[in-house]
C-alpha cells in the first residue's frame, strides 16, 4: 500500500511539474463542422483544472475566411497558445497557426492539409465510412439528423447525440472547397489524435496526414466525437504540446 501511495503521489507530482513548466499556459480550442464550441466543455474543464487558460472559438461556418478571422481574433486575445482543432477545425488551425501566438498545434480527428489542399479533396480518397452529409439550402451542408448519432457520435449517450444532431451548425459548401495558403505544421510542433472508429473522416486519412506532417501521433478508440468522450487523454496530449514549446 505504501508503494502504491508513493507511486500515486509521484504521478500527481509529475503532472503538477508538467503544467508548471509548460512552455505556454494558454489553449485555444477550434471546433469543426456540424458542431459548436460547447462540445469542448469536458476538455476545457480538465485543462482549466490543470492550470491552463482556455479560449473557445465559435466558428460562424459561413466561409473559410470568416472562420480563420474568428480564430485569429481569439488567438490575439489569448496570447501565446497551443492551437487545437477538431475535424474541419484542423483546416483553420493549419492556416492560423502561422501566427506568432500559435506555438504548437494539436489535431483531434482533424484534417491536416498542405498548402493548396481542401477539406473536400482530403476527405475523398479514401472516403469516410459515412455518407450522411447533405445540402440543407442556401449553399449549406449538414449531417442528416437521423444519421448523426451513428456517424458522428456513436459512443455518446443517446440523448446527447440526439441533441447534437438537432443543434448542429450547418457549414457552407464553399468552406470545404477553400484552399489552405500556409501549412503551420511545417514550422511548429504538431500532434495528431486519430479516432480509430471515425466515420466522418477515414482514420487512414488521419494517419496519412499526420505521417506526412511528422506529427507525434496518438490513437484513441472512439467516434468522431472523441473530443467529448476522451477529454482526459486529449488533455494529456495538449499538455505535451505545451511542453514542446521552447
Amino acid at each position: 500500500m505504501k508503494a502504491l501511495a508513493l507511486a500515486a503521489f509521484a504521478g500527481i507530482a509529475a503532472l503538477t511539474t508538467s503544467v508548471a513548466s509548460a512552455g505556454v499556459k494558454s489553449v485555444v480550442l477550434v471546433h469543426g463542422a456540424f458542431a459548436d464550441g460547447s462540445g469542448w466543455r469536458p476538455l476545457a474543464e480538465k485543462l482549466m483544472r490543470d492550470g491552463f487558460s482556455v479560449h473557445v472559438v465559435q466558428l460562424p461556418e459561413t466561409s473559410f475566411d470568416a472562420d480563420v478571422a474568428a480564430t485569429r481574433r481569439v488567438l490575439a486575445t489569448a496570447g501565446p497558445s497551443v492551437l487545437v482543432g477538431h475535424s474541419y477545425g484542423g483546416m483553420v488551425i493549419t492556416e492560423v497557426g502561422a501566427d506568432a501566438n500559435a506555438k504548437s498545434l494539436v489535431y483531434v480527428a482533424a484534417f491536416q492539409p498542405d498548402v493548396g489542399e481542401t477539406a473536400g479533396q482530403l476527405n475523398s480518397n479514401p472516403p469516410p465510412a459515412s455518407n450522411s452529409v447533405a445540402p440543407v439550402g442556401d449553399g449549406f451542408l449538414a449531417v442528416k439528423p437521423e444519421s448523426f448519432p451513428a456517424d458522428f457520435a456513436a459512443d455518446l449517450p443517446k440523448d446527447l447525440a440526439a441533441f447534437m444532431a438537432i443543434s448542429q451548425v450547418p457549414i457552407t459548401q464553399d468552406a470545404f472547397a477553400a484552399k489552405v495558403t500556409q501549412a503551420a505544421w511545417k514550422t511548429k510542433p504538431s500532434f495528431a489524435i486519430v479516432a480509430k472508429q471515425d466515420r466522418m473522416i477515414n482514420p487512414d486519412t488521419e494517419r496519412t496526414m499526420a505521417k506526412r506532417a511528422g506529427s507525434e501521433v496518438h490513437e484513441l478508440p472512439g467516434s468522431h466525437a472523441l473530443f467529448v468522450t476522451h477529454a482526459n487523454e486529449i488533455a494529456q496530449v495538449i499538455e505535451k504540446a505545451a511542453n514542446a514549446v521552447k
